[in-house]
């Protein structure tokens, strides 16, 4: 039991600072929103917190996440320079803040979709690897809730919202536009580098690449695919994050049956070849972690 303490709190340790950086940026670089066209009716919004994508078109506005608090109003500036009027829905991939905490400023006009479980997480306080989540108002909760998937005809297309579960959280959802042929997959994908996975909230770093192989047998050919952070990518940029997801748990996992510790496995050169992927928001030695508590159970 205590070397499951020092092993979450080793990773808090490590990723706290660096998420703070990131909540500041959220909070002071409000200028630095970026709007430009992706594919058919949608638009990629880029800044602080996660990617967001935009539905702009003859039936109005929708979000697909919609970051921080502060960042709201430069989003809405963002989105007026293609189309002035409301945004009717925000659709959320998960429940995290950076992707979530704009509900509170535009929850009061819009229809907010999610996962059933992401509503839970944002009702009421809760607890990451970074500290306590205090709950949103009830005007920022999803008020349209689904299991396993729901439709939406908007902007002359069929968006898909399908969950996967045990992944990022417990409560991912990837977006379909069918018809623009873009993909917005949350904070399933990180591009390119390791990615986090919220242990606390459902998350499953040894299950991710089985999720990520499922996801990628359902991706058109051709289809820009928006991670919930880093640059728009392609199929065979997922099929490459999905084979370093795969190389790298067979190799933690394989170390963790042969009896070797935690801080074994960190200080050998196991994942050397993927020592680019740890140049990001995640170190190599935090994702060693993520994925060693996923096998242990810890």
């Amino acid at each position: 039991m205590a070397q499951a303490k020092n092993i979450r709190g080793g990773l808090l340790a490590k990723i706290l600072t660096a998420v703070l950086l990131v909540w500041a940026a959220g909070l002071h670089a409000q200028g630095e929103v970026h709007i430009q066209p992706l594919a058919g009716s949608v638009y990629l919004i880029t800044g602080p917190g996660g990617n967001v994508a935009a539905s702009i078109g003859e039936d109005g506005i929708l979000l697909v996440d919609d970051k921080f608090e502060k960042v709201a109003p430069e989003i809405r500036r963002a989105v007026a320079s293609i189309k002035s009027g409301p945004i009717r829905f925000i659709l959320n991939t998960h429940w995290h803040h950076d992707h979530t905490e704009g509900n509170k400023v535009f929850g009061k006009e819009s229809i907010i979709v999610a996962h059933e479980n992401v509503r839970k997480r944002l009702m009421s306080p809760t607890r990451t690897d970074f500290g306590a989540r205090p709950a949103l108002p009830p005007h920022a909760w999803p008020i349209i809730t689904f299991d396993e998937s729901v439709n939406i005809y908007f902007n002359g297309e069929k968006i898909e919202i399908r969950h996967f579960d045990h992944a990022h959280t417990d409560g991912d959802a990837v977006i379909y536009f069918t018809k623009s042929n873009v993909v917005h997959l949350g904070d399933i994908f990180f591009n390119p580098m390791f990615p986090f996975v919220d242990l606390n909230n459902g998350g499953n770093a040894a299950h991710l690449a089985e999720v990520v192989d499922q996801i990628v047998a359902t991706i058109p050919q051709g289809a820009r695919i928006i991670p919930g952070h880093g640059p728009v990518a392609t199929r065979q940029d997922l099929i490459r994050y999905r084979d370093m997801l795969k190389a790298t748990t067979q190799l933690v996992k394989k170390a963790v049956e042969e009896g070797q510790s935690l801080e074994q496995i960190q200080q050998s050169d196991l994942l050397k070849d993927f020592a680019s992927w740890g140049e990001g928001f995640i170190s190599t030695r935090t994702w060693i972690e993520l994925l060693y508590r996923s096998l242990t159970k810890q």
